[in-house]
């Protein structure tokens, strides 16, 4: 008889930015956002030796009774705490726990004792020796592993995962990131020298997917389009893939810097293979925090010109907006502000700067007595930081923050982003790429947008406005509803964190920057 193993995908300790836990919010099943290809994959890896059972936690509840032999916690630094929670309670059952992924990688001492074994870096390469000795049952307290080739990488076993209540498909076509921004962990857990997933493999993930019902696939690269020779014949291959006669269109989404604009043949290919969606970190508009972090890519051309090449190819643009610079003073919120209006980008994941441990800025922050105790390492959700600011009070910080995301998300600012999106994005002019529906997952979308627009009067005027604007223009449906879904997501971690004041939208600058108007609005 096989040993068993328990794999789990923590949820994260508060809601983010590109999460699913807004289905929850408006009354109706659990469902992820974007399929967890991390813990498929070790799934794929840890087959041959064992049973294997999955657990993400976002789409279903931990089981504590199972009868598995060992149980196995992945997991990023948003998930560390929950990770703590469940390995304590396993342990208490007299279960072996093994943690691993980028929060062991990165952060290894805080995992350390909440483990029996722990396992650093990537596992591809170490994989066998681990599931090897566990099955013989004479393992190592801890497994580092280093940079494999990808082609080593297994079609990650969708078979066992819940994607009936999954509704965005995963594929890693490369891992690392040339770049040095300095608040960025990719380089410290993957490496600056980017490889390469070969083009066969990622074929044959996407007919694993397709098969599985997804039509909408994150390219889960850290920078997709870096190396352009290498981009281009994905894409060529994505194309031929999309067209295959009797194939429904997949629409693809995916991560890449500001510079790929600069490369009109790179971002047509993207529109013609269907990548329909981008991540940009813009950031910041002070270009001299983009130099003291090392973003330098962002600093090449005007971001305002570059974005238009995206929308001419068909690819909405959402962005990156972090404020708490050493560079930025006191008006970084209303230049912020004014920026994300100008543009045709209707989202940002909008948050102070974090120093994540093992990044430079960490380090930079460490030496100079900068960081606060037990304080957040992820970006994306606003209110807090670990960091104490030069250019501001952290009073400042505070209040300036929930003043641009109220702003910010107010539905009239808003929706004058996203109506500006609709006359600016670009479709080709080709014919309308229709779809079989997914069952439960797209009639709980449709149902979460029409409660969310229906929520008040704001809103429902916003959703009036931009469902006139498509008339007509039905290429552009998908996009817009991505668009809504993300936006009521965002209003959910708001609401989440007592971070919802709409009446902030209302004044033209942050109450610090008014006379007489100096109090603290949260935290």
């Amino acid at each position: 008889m096989r040993d068993s193993i328990y794999l789990v995908a923590p949820k994260p300790a508060t809601p983010y930015f590109f999460g699913a836990e807004v289905y929850n919010h408006w009354g109706l099943p659990p469902t992820q956002w974007i399929a967890d290809v991390a813990l498929a994959t070790i799934a794929a890896l840890a087959s041959s030796d064992f049973d294997v059972i999955i657990c993400d936690e976002t789409i279903s509840p931990v089981d504590f009774d199972t009868s598995a032999d060992f149980v196995g916690i992945t997991g990023k630094i948003t998930q560390r705490q929950r990770m703590i929670e469940i390995a304590s309670a396993f342990r208490k059952r007299g279960k072996t726990v093994i943690i691993g992924g980028p929060c062991a990688s990165l952060s290894p001492d805080s995992l350390r004792d909440h483990c029996d074994i722990l396992v650093r870096g990537e596992i591809e390469g170490i994989a066998s020796a681990l599931f090897a000795d566990l099955r013989l049952g004479r393992w190592k307290d801890e497994y580092v592993g280093g940079r494999p080739d990808l082609a080593l990488s297994p079609t990650p076993k969708w078979d066992i995962y819940p994607n009936d209540r999954t509704v965005v498909g995963a594929v890693q076509t490369s891992r690392g990131c040339p770049f040095e921004c300095e608040f960025c962990d990719v380089i410290a857990y993957l490496g600056r020298k980017q490889r390469h997933k070969p083009i066969g493999l990622v074929l044959h993930e996407l007919d694993v997917l397709y098969k599985h019902g997804y039509r909408d696939v994150f390219l889960s690269d850290d920078n997709f389009t870096v190396y352009r020779r290498r981009t281009k014949a994905l894409l060529a291959a994505l194309r031929s893939w999309n067209e295959a006669p009797g194939r429904e269109w997949v629409r693809f989404y995916t991560q890449a810097s500001i510079d790929a604009a600069k490369d009109e043949e790179l971002l047509r290919m993207c529109g013609e293979a269907g990548v329909s969606s981008m991540f940009v970190g813009i950031e910041t508009p002070n270009e001299e925090s983009l130099r003291e972090t090392k973003k330098r890519q962002n600093l090449l051309a005007d971001p305002a010109v570059l974005i238009d090449r995206f929308l001419a190819n068909g690819i909405m643009v959402w962005s990156g907006m972090m404020v708490g610079f050493d560079s930025d003073g006191p008006d970084i919120f209303e230049r912020q502000f004014d920026f994300a209006m100008a543009s045709p980008i209707p989202l940002f994941s909008l948050g102070a700067v974090v120093a994540p441990e093992a990044t430079p800025l960490h380090a930079r922050l460490r030496d100079s007595g900068r960081l606060l105790a037990n304080g957040p390492e992820t970006a994306v959700v606003p209110w807090e930081t670990n960091i104490v600011p030069v250019g501001m009070t952290r009073e400042q910080m505070s209040t300036g923050m929930q003043w641009l995301a109220n702003r910010l998300y107010h539905p009239k600012f808003f929706g004058e982003r996203l109506f500006r999106f609709i006359g600016r994005i670009q479709t080709g002019g080709g014919p309308l790429r229709q779809r079989v529906p997914r069952g439960d997952i797209d009639r709980d979308t449709g149902t979460l947008l029409s409660r969310f627009l229906n929520s008040g009067s704001e809103e429902k005027a916003m959703a009036k406005r931009i469902y006139l604007k498509l008339v007509g223009q039905p290429a552009l449906v998908p996009f817009v509803h991505a668009i809504l879904l993300q936006y009521a997501q965002v209003r959910c971690v708001y609401d989440f964190g007592n971070y919802w004041r709409p009446e902030l939208a209302e004044l033209a600058a942050p109450p610090f920057r008014t006379i007489g108007k100096q109090y603290r609005l949260h935290g």
